[in-house]
């Protein structure tokens, strides 16, 4: 009977080492998986961050190079209002003296435009007087011949007129 016993305490305790070693394998074998897992999700983590910072390589190089034709852009703009300033100066300056011409042609020619209003005032009226003297000669000029032609004179006196 001991020796049953003793078979059988051996038994059991080789199916406790079994028992033991399926549970430690297990766990092995579990933590083995666990491992792989993290380190799987360890390099597709690594895989991840290495991709990023490629497109963020790519976005700053684009962003540097948009930089770059922006800054060109930027003083090709600058050039081309300089011209614009050096070519609108030049024009504001001129038209600036023109006006200033103008100006003084037009102080100058107010008070000729008054004189000239004054002298033809003046024409008209030694006009009009010229104008009855003359008709009043032409009628003493008729009369003179009604009269001769009354009473004739010398030829003389008739050339005189």
């Amino acid at each position: 009977m001991q020796t049953e016993e003793g078979t059988l305490e051996e038994q059991h305790s080789q199916i406790q080492r079994v028992g033991n070693n399926s549970s430690n394998q297990l766990s092995q074998l579990m933590e083995d998986k666990e491992e792989d897992m993290a380190k799987s999700a360890l390099t597709n983590f690594r895989a991840k961050e290495e991709e990023i910072e490629k497109k963020k390589l790519e976005v700053r190089e684009k962003v540097r190079a948009q930089l770059g034709r922006v800054e060109e852009e930027t003083k090709r703009l600058a050039v081309i209002r300089e011209e614009l300033e050096a070519l609108t100066d030049p024009m504001r300056k001129e038209v600036a003296a023109v006006r200033k011409k103008i100006d003084a042609v037009n102080r100058e020619l107010k008070p000729l435009g008054q004189s000239v209003q004054k002298k033809e005032k003046e024409y008209k009226e030694v006009l009009d007087i010229f104008n009855e003297k003359n008709k009043e000669k032409s009628q003493l000029l008729s009369k003179l011949m009604e009269v001769n032609s009354v009473y004739p004179t010398s030829s003389q006196e008739i050339n005189f007129l």
